[in-house]
């Protein structure tokens, strides 16, 4: 069979992209068509994603592919757009940054219960889970109007083809997934005082949803597949491990750090470690912690006005080691801002030296985050019962020598790094297998990647006592 053409449309935190696949036997390549920027825009008092932007770069991306065979759709997590009676948008989707959930998740998970929270939805208690951005909205013109809610990557799939539903992978970061019944938690929706009749029939990545619309001009009669909607989701078929025994850090503006499984890990322990159990392709379980990643990094350069980071992370490397480290899940750095500020405002609330440098803050933020990968690495063996020989760090993290290098000396495992476009390749694979260019499970799907795509290795170094003592410094 010649190599077939598939579009992985990939919207991240801060830009999206159309990729190219193209797919055939011993064969997977991608090419990038279209990148087009990502922006907040805030009106009034709320931070807003301009949806119809990124709409309109999905379109144009899509008109550069050229004639495919089909189109994946994935994104982050959490956020919604609601639809009326008749299919209109009732406005741009607020931004999971936005302040509204401030000091609500605590009073709503109280109410709900914090133990049936996490034995029905297995996940990790973060502010801006859906859950408590509708609880936020509550009373809303906007949501006592609504008739559906669409998670993102949903609603580009409305609109691409006119069907509603919703995909699991992505459902299940809601707060408001049913993980052992593989449902809507109608129950817990209807405590909350959510409406479930806003939730659309759920989705299995794999399924088709349909032809895309012929008023949109589309080249080719394409039709759209449900990949793992949820970018990590998708990033995690994406990791070419051989065999079980592997951790994976999805690394962009958040780290996901854990370890695949195949039922969820429900106890209280894991509940107290603030571990998710999130669903993923094939009825897997990410079970895994949410990092505050690269995000520290990119709003320092942008504080600091400047794109030249091969240039600082040199600099950073002949920094000293652990001169000072912060929790990178501080609560404080999840606000857009000054962030260079906040890091020094943690370092002298924990009594750490203040970084005197731009060089001294990255050099801080690179051993802080190899850090909370160290213990998220280690926690996930402890939790789950499943022990890792390696950890495969994914995603534009895996470009970074200097974070991956630490990674691999702070968990005392090898780090084999790449491929970096892991989340459009996971996309590209549930298409290819869907449509029936390729067959097999996810080691199949995988196996194609070993063979195709370039995996850097870091063997571990230093001192292990030495990296204790520095997590021990961290604390959170």
């Amino acid at each position: 069979m010649s190599s077939v053409h598939l579009a992985a449309v990939d919207l991240g935190a801060s830009s999206g992209r159309v990729m190219l696949g193209r797919v055939g036997p011993g064969h997977l390549e991608l090419t990038e068509v279209h990148r087009f920027p990502n922006e907040p825009v805030r009106a009034g008092n709320t931070l807003h994603w301009d949806i119809l932007a990124l709409w309109r770069g999905v379109l144009d991306g899509l008109r550069a592919a050229g004639p495919v065979t089909s189109i994946g759709v994935d994104s982050w997590a959490v956020d919604y757009g609601l639809l009326d009676a008749t299919g209109a948008l009732l406005g741009n989707p607020a931004h999971y940054r936005d302040g509204r959930t401030d000091g609500l998740a605590e009073r709503v998970a109280k109410q709900l219960g914090e133990e049936r929270l996490y034995t029905t939805t297995g996940l990790q208690q973060l502010p801006f889970n859906t859950l408590y951005q509708l609880a936020a909205a509550a009373g809303t013109p906007q949501l006592d109007i609504a008739h559906r809610l669409l998670l993102i990557p949903d609603l580009i799939a409305y609109w691409l083809t006119g069907q509603l539903g919703a995909e699991l992978t992505n459902a299940s970061t809601t707060q408001l997934y049913d993980l052992r019944r593989r449902a809507w938690a109608t129950g817990l929706m209807a405590d909350a005082g959510i409406r479930s009749e806003l939730f659309p029939p759920l989705r299995e990545p794999g399924s088709r949803i349909g032809p895309v619309r012929p008023d949109l001009g589309l080249p080719g009669s394409p039709e759209v597949v449900a990949v793992g909607s949820h970018d990590t989701a998708s990033a995690v078929v994406g990791v070419p491990a051989a065999g079980d025994h592997f951790a994976y850090v999805s690394c962009g503006t958040w780290s996901l750090v854990g370890v695949e499984l195949d039922a969820p890990v429900l106890t209280e322990a894991s509940r107290r470690a603030n571990f998710t159990n999130e669903s993923g392709v094939d009825g897997t379980i990410r079970y895994l912690r949410n990092v505050m990643g690269l995000w520290l990094l990119q709003e320092s350069l942008r504080t600091w006005n400047t794109a030249d980071l091969p240039d600082l992370l040199r600099r950073a490397a002949r920094e000293p080691a652990f001169r000072c480290v912060v929790d990178p899940d501080d609560p404080a750095f999840l606000p857009p801002g000054d962030m260079p500020a906040r890091i020094a405002d943690a370092c002298r609330r924990a009594g750490e030296p203040v970084p005197a440098t731009p060089a001294a803050t990255v050099r801080c933020i690179m051993d802080s985050l190899a850090l909370a990968h160290r213990r998220a690495v280690r926690q996930a063996q402890q939790l789950s019962g499943r022990h890792v020989d390696a950890v495969h760090v994914v995603g534009g993290g895996a470009r970074n020598e200097l974070l991956c290098q630490l990674t691999a000396d702070a968990c005392g495992l090898p780090v084999l790094a790449g491929p970096v476009e892991a989340t459009a390749l996971g996309n590209v694979l549930v298409q290819a297998r869907a449509t029936g260019i390729i067959g097999g499970d996810l080691a199949a799907l995988r196996a194609v990647l070993r063979e195709t795509q370039h995996i850097v290795r870091y063997e571990p170094r230093g001192d292990q006592a030495a990296w204790q003592a520095a997590e021990d410094r961290m604390g959170g």
